[in-house]
């Protein structure tokens, strides 16, 4: 699950059948979440533990038995607390072909007309169960299963309004927006030029907000400095090198915009906890 693309173009499924399903636990390299953004929709499966989202400007935290769902488009990340997740990727388009009807429903939801809340609990049981279903159809594949996925996500949007789990969108250019879309180029320039020098004054200049406010609307956000965050991404494109290739620990520091090699491998003591070989072992034996 390529979740280090800021703008993830990766193809999710086949052209016919445009579904994916990821099944993540800590050994996976992509366990954690660093903002990015696709034109697919996602749904997320807590199974254990927890997720801390940060889904545009909102902050949630979905636990096991519980599901979040991400719209196209939406700018999302986040950090997993001992958590095993599953995740559906899916591009909206492959339940157009149907009739008029069913189209009318579903663009209100292509075009944000009503909004779908991001979690989902299992106190919107009907619901909650059906997504559950979808997840079981896509983890166990048996004979006819795409069939049963179209089914289950026809039945998960026919529920949402049906049991009403939505709400009307009245103003879709709100300031919160704006600066999100101002903050996705910001993302957009890290995961572009991460290997290069990055000061913040760039940063605060490509959000077109003063140093100050861009600062404190990026920690808003992110939980995290622009600085802070520069770094984070930085290491896990060097933990998805140890993990996918034999590249020397002093190249893959130098790879990822580290122009000292000591000071890569404390901050990646810092952020995983382990020092770069120790790191590439451990997913070598998962």
């Amino acid at each position: 699950m390529l979740y280090l693309d800021y703008n993830e173009s990766k193809q999710h499924g086949s052209n016919d059948f445009p579904l994916e399903f990821y099944h993540v636990d800590s050994s996976h390299p992509r366990y954690e979440m660093p903002f990015h953004w696709h034109r697919e929709y996602e749904l997320v499966r807590i199974l254990k533990g927890s997720f801390c989202f940060t889904l545009n400007n909102l902050e949630i935290i979905a636990h096991a038995g519980e599901h979040v769902w991400i719209p196209s488009g939406i700018m999302h990340g986040g950090i997993p607390n001992d958590c095993l997740y599953e995740c559906l990727v899916f591009d909206l388009d492959i339940l157009f072909i149907h009739s008029d009807r069913c189209r009318y429903y579903l663009k209100n939801i292509e075009h944000q007309d009503i909004l779908i809340p991001f979690l989902i609990t299992p106190a919107a049981s009907a619901l909650s169960h059906t997504v559950s279903c979808l997840f079981d159809t896509m983890s166990a594949q048996p004979a006819g299963y795409e069939l049963t996925a179209f089914g289950r996500l026809f039945e998960f949007f026919g529920l949402i309004y049906q049991e009403e789990h939505y709400t009307v969108n009245s103003d879709k250019s709100t300031a919160v927006f704006k600066h999100t879309k101002q903050l996705k180029s910001v993302f957009e320039y890290i995961e572009n030029h991460y290997a290069s020098k990055i000061t913040l004054s760039q940063l605060s200049q490509i959000s077109g907000m003063s140093s100050k406010y861009f600062c404190r609307y990026f920690q808003t956000i992110a939980h995290r400095t622009p600085m802070d965050y520069l770094n984070y991404y930085r290491i896990e494109r060097a933990c998805h090198l140890l993990c996918t290739s034999n590249t020397p620990v002093t190249d893959i520091a130098y790879d990822c915009g580290f122009n000292d090699c000591s000071y890569f491998i404390k901050l990646f003591k810092r952020y995983k906890h382990a020092t770069p070989k120790q790191y590439q072992l451990l997913m070598k034996q998962s």
